[in-house]
């Protein structure tokens, strides 16, 4: 015997079950993207002022390639290249150290970064990377819930060293 919650919660399931296929009427199937370093090209006019400072950065995935809500980039910071300390209001961010070793940005001060080294800053938190060695920098990082710089909420901080 069925119980009338149990025929209630079997409408209901069919109901949304209708509701979901009109809704994605129309919509496309979604579609794997892939690329490869060497065809993505180094992003231009990023400023020193807005704390990149000589540094190599590609957006591998981002909302204009992939129509992804998020960002995987790489970056390689020659020696004394660095990302002034700044914050995104509307993302979250990490960054792996490939290749090398550095000085991380935080709140409490700089501290020493090697090879490694994986890096989580939920929105809001400032955070940046300062090469301070002879040797490559190699990042890769992501940020979460942005697909562009834009709609990032990127802030440097007022007391970066520029």
């Amino acid at each position: 015997m069925t119980s009338s919650a149990e025929k209630f919660g079997r409408a209901l399931g069919k109901a949304v079950k209708g509701v979901a296929n009109v809704m994605n009427e129309g919509k496309k199937d979604p579609v794997m993207y892939r690329t490869n370093l060497k065809d993505v090209p180094k992003v231009e006019g990023l400023k020193r002022d807005d704390g990149w400072v000589d540094m190599q950065v590609q957006f591998l995935i981002d909302k204009k390639s992939a129509d992804a809500d998020h960002v995987v980039g790489w970056t390689v910071l020659k020696p004394g290249a660095r990302h002034e300390n700044h914050r995104h209001h509307n993302c979250d961010e990490f960054f792996i150290v490939l290749k090398g070793h550095g000085m991380i940005y935080t709140d409490k001060g700089d501290t020493p970064s090697i090879e490694g080294d994986v890096v989580y800053s939920p929105r809001g938190c400032w955070h940046g990377f300062n090469n301070t060695s002879s040797e490559d920098v190699v990042l890769v990082w992501g940020w979460m819930g942005a697909g562009s710089i834009e709609a990032s909420g990127y802030e440097v901080h007022p007391e970066s060293h520029k």
